[in-house]
Order: structure tokens, then sequence, then C-alpha cells
């Protein structure tokens, strides 16, 4: 037996005590007999008596003082008995962990997503998550697209929703919908209220963007260009959000572009507004999740687009099968 100060026997010098022998010594600090530990932990008692002892090796501190009626704490195994429980009570806390990151739709999911999209479409994100995974930890960060993807390469976010496409190594992109654009402009102008609107006439028209970071304005400027409209056509950019935008609108500045999720939210209260359909095919964006290239819970990942592509088929947008 060692003595209660001596040092480690010189082969189990730098052993690391086992969680079976910690186990073992709990046991017999809780119940201080030898019968009842190994019932409660379902060991033998020699097996029990093997680990203890093993455990007063490795460490080279008497923990127990035996005798035939009854086992005592030493002064020593009472304080290390302390560690010990807290040291199982740990690892347990760690297992438990685990098992809970195994099950999907649970813990914290940092969800980024751009102005253009956030007011539109989270209602029916946060409605879904809620009903569906009520034990998710969802949490939203908007940002611009290029602040998103440097966020989704850092790790500081694990899901993108945003429109595509990227074309970003290393991002895997899991397509929503696709939603066209339709004119806004004040209800007076010639073009108000029409369904037949051709493309050709973005080539002329004083057209209001964001400002320079949206993907919005590029998307818009792509489409002014497909259209014929010349680089240098004058473009007046003067709103940071779409709700600017349509206020300026609204007062004659001119007209904008906006996606059909956001036409009811920023147009319906405005009776000086009027929108207008672009003939077929007309011009569109695609909205999609994007994530990670081979991330942890691709598979979860998954599943969510695949819940949100059915929560989307009220809104004003052509869902994309999974496979697109």
């Amino acid at each position: 037996m060692a003595s209660p100060y001596s040092p480690p026997h010189p082969q189990n010098r730098g052993k690391q005590p086992s969680l079976s022998q910690l186990r073992a010594f709990a046991a017999v600090a809780e119940h201080l007999h030898f019968r009842d530990a190994a019932a409660a932990i379902g060991m033998s008692q020699p097996a029990l008596s093997g680990a203890v002892s093993a455990l007063e090796e490795a460490l080279g501190v008497q923990l127990l003082e035996r005798t035939t009626r009854k086992v005592l704490l030493s002064p020593a195994g009472e304080r290390l008995a302390v560690r010990a429980r807290a040291v199982l009570d740990a690892v347990s806390e760690l297992m438990e962990e685990a098992e809970a990151a195994q099950a999907p739709f649970t813990g914290v999911l940092r969800l980024g997503v751009i102005p253009t999209v956030a007011p539109y479409l989270l209602p029916t994100v946060l409605r879904l998550v809620h009903r569906r995974y009520p034990d998710l930890d969802l949490q939203v960060h908007e940002e611009q697209t290029s602040s998103l993807l440097e966020g989704l390469a850092a790790g500081r976010l694990d899901l993108l929703l945003l429109a595509v496409p990227l074309g970003v190594p290393g991002v895997t992109e899991l397509p929503l919908f696709d939603e066209d654009f339709v004119l806004v402009a004040p209800r007076d102008h010639p073009l108000a209220g029409r369904d037949d609107i051709p493309r050709e006439a973005l080539r002329e028209l004083r057209l209001l963007l964001l400002d320079e970071g949206h993907c919005l304005r590029d998307q818009a400027l792509d489409i002014c260009r497909e259209a014929g409209r010349a680089d240098g056509a004058e473009v007046t950019t003067t709103a940071a959000g779409l709700s600017t935008l349509v206020q300026l609108v609204a007062g004659g500045l001119g007209v904008t572009l906006l996606p059909r999720t956001a036409v009811t939210v920023e147009t319906a209260r405005n009776s000086a507004l009027r929108t207008g359909l672009f003939t077929g095919p007309a011009p569109a964006r695609r909205v999609a999740l994007a994530m990670r290239a081979g991330a942890a819970r691709h598979a979860e990942f998954g599943e969510l687009a695949e819940a949100l592509r059915e929560e989307m088929r009220g809104l004003p947008v052509r869902v994309v099968d999974g496979d697109s």
C-alpha cells in the first residue's frame, strides 16, 4: 500500500488515471462499502478493489483506510473524491453534449441573410423553425453578400440565405426558388400597371438602384445590360434599402426593380405607386441556401432546404426542385 505522500511507482509514473478507476473510487467514496459500491456501478468487488488500488498507485496517494469492518476516506481521499466526482460529471456532460450534437435541428444555427431577402422571407423561415424545429436556436445575421461569405468561410456563420449564383469555391448552394422582378413606377408613369413591358424598355428609363455592395443592384444592372442599356446610361443611386428606394420612386424621381416577394411589403400602402410586369421570360433572380462544402451538418441543411421549399409554395415564386 502506498503511503499518503509516496510518489508514484516508477512503472506508473506518467500514467493518467482511467475513468474506470475514478468511477470505482467515487462509488466507494459515496457508499464507504465495497460491496455496495460494486453493486452500484455493476462491477465485481475484486475488480472494484483492484481499480481503486491502481488509482492509488498511479496518483501516489493513499485514498482509503481499510479495516475489517469499514472503509474510511483518508484526508487526501476526501479531497480527491470531490475532484474525481467533478471529472466524472464533466465527462457525463461531454457525452450528453455529443449526443445532442448528433441530434438534428438542435443547438445553435447561425443564419446569415441579405437585406433584400430578410424582411420578406424571414417570417416564413421563422414560422417553419418554430413549428417544426422547436429545439433549434436560430440566430439571424443580416449583412451584405460579401460579409456573409466571409463569415461563412471563417466559421462565424453556419448557413446563408441569399441570391445566387455565387461562383465561390468551397461553397455549396441549395436552390430554393426563382422569383421575377417587377417594375415599380409612379402611378402616372406610362408603364404603370402594364403586364406586357418589354425588357427593352429598361434602356432609356431613369432607374433608381441600391448602393454599391448590394447584390440586387448588380442583378438589376445585369438585367439592364441584357436589355441593351448602355453602361454609361444614367443610374441614380441614392438608397441604402428597398424601402427608401420605393419612396424615391413615389416621389417621382424615377423607377426601380423589385423582386416579387418584396412588392406587397414595399408598395401596398402607397397609392402613389403602381407595378408593371415584364413579358416572359421575365427577368428573375434565384434564392438559395448556401453552406460550406462538406459541412458537418450538410444532411440537416439539405432537409431544411426541402422543408423551406414546401413552406414557400404559397409565395409569388417558382419553387426549384432540390436536384436543380
